[in-house]
C-alpha cells in the first residue's frame, strides 16, 4: 500500500462549490478504502469573494444538497483563500478549471515541483469541471468531480 502521507489541496474560485465538493468526495473515497490515515485533504479559493473579514462562507446549499443526495458526508467548512505558503505544505494542488490553474500559479509562483494539476487530467481529460454557480448543474459538477477524485486516488495509491 501507499508508503507516503499525501497532502492534497483542492482549489476553485470561491471555495463554496466545487473545491469543497472535491474535499468531501475525496475524504469519502479514502474512508471507504480505509486509507484516510495516509492523507491530509483540504480545499481553498483563488479569490476572497466568499471570505468576509476572517470568516469564510460555508459550502453553498445546492452543493450540500448534491453531496447529501449522493450520500457523501459533508465536512464542516468555511471558505479560505489559497496562500503562497500552501505550495510548500501540499504535495498536490488540484484546480477545478483552467482559470483556477492560472490563478493558482499566480498565487504560488513557479510550479517548480509540478504540484499544480487540473482534476480532470487524472481522469485522462483536459476538460474543466464546469462551475455550478453559473450553470446550476450541481449534478454534472458532482459527476465530474467524483470521476476526477476516483482517478486521483487510484493514481496516488499506484505511486507507492
Amino acid at each position: 500500500m501507499c508508503k507516503k502521507n499525501w497532502s492534497i489541496m483542492f482549489v476553485c474560485h470561491g471555495n463554496i462549490c466545487r473545491s469543497p465538493m472535491a474535499e468531501c468526495i475525496f475524504k469519502h473515497l479514502i474512508n471507504q478504502k480505509r486509507v484516510e490515515h495516509l492523507f491530509t485533504v483540504n480545499s481553498s479559493a483563488t479569490s476572497r469573494e466568499e471570505i468576509w473579514g476572517a470568516v469564510g462562507n460555508p459550502i453553498y446549499p445546492p452543493a450540500v444538497r448534491e453531496l447529501e443526495r449522493n450520500k457523501i458526508p459533508v465536512v464542516n467548512h468555511r471558505a479560505v483563500q489559497l496562500a503562497k505558503s500552501d505550495y510548500e505544505k501540499y504535495d498536490y494542488i488540484i484546480a477545478m478549471d483552467s482559470n483556477n490553474l492560472y490563478n493558482i500559479k499566480r498565487i504560488v509562483g513557479v510550479d517548480s515541483e509540478n504540484k499544480v494539476k487540473k482534476l480532470m487530467n487524472f481522469a485522462g481529460s483536459d476538460k474543466d469541471v464546469a462551475d455550478p454557480w453559473y450553470t446550476d448543474s450541481f449534478d454534472i459538477a458532482f459527476n465530474d468531480i467524483y470521476l476526477g477524485c476516483t482517478a486521483l486516488l487510484e493514481f496516488l495509491l499506484q505511486k507507492a
